[in-house]
């Protein structure tokens, strides 16, 4: 059986290994993410050159997909996907077949929905790891996302919570 004093002293080696091996991966991460490899597979996501008009005028991008994430009424986001990129399947958005006329309407339900909460909706550039514009994302500034690219040919674009327009609610009834 270990003396007191030999026991004390294993404890305070294995503290030592403990906080040593907690710096050192803090380290090897800290690494990985300033060189860039361990965000290497993922795209931005920026202000767009293009105005929200378009949408709202019902200008359809045959080049696009549409989609949208939400309730079909008050979509939390649209977004419009270029062709040559396969979303993921098992996320949760909807393929939409736009229309003139259903875009105008969509757009219109999600500003009408802002609105209420003091919101406005923006639209943004999906980019591809090498800068390359693959798409739109329109949404108010709290709907947050991500985008992914999978060694395989498919994007990820991460859905926004869904309850995106019921947190104002919550904070509203905060205060």
């Amino acid at each position: 059986m270990p003396m007191p004093k030999q026991r004390k002293m294993n404890r305070k080696m294995h503290s030592k290994n403990r906080i040593g091996l907690c710096a050192l991966l803090l380290l090897c991460f800290g690494g990985l993410s300033c060189s860039g490899a361990l965000f290497q597979n993922y795209g931005r996501i920026h202000p767009g050159d293009e105005t929200s008009g378009e949408l709202e005028n019902g200008m359809v991008d045959s080049e696009l997909r549409y989609y949208i994430s939400g309730s079909d009424l008050y979509p939390n986001a649209l977004i419009g996907l270029h062709r040559d990129q396969r979303l993921d399947p098992e996320t949760l958005w909807k393929e939409v077949k736009m229309t003139p006329e259903e875009l105008r309407q969509i757009v219109g339900f999600m500003k009408a929905k802002a609105f209420e909460y003091r919101e406005f909706p923006h639209r943004f550039d999906l980019l591809d790891t090498g800068g390359k514009k693959i798409g739109f994302w329109y949404s108010i500034l709290s709907a947050r996302t991500y985008i992914h690219f999978a060694g395989n040919g498919i994007v990820t674009i991460g859905t926004p919570d869904l309850d995106t327009y019921e947190k104002f609610v919550r904070d509203v009834d905060a205060e």
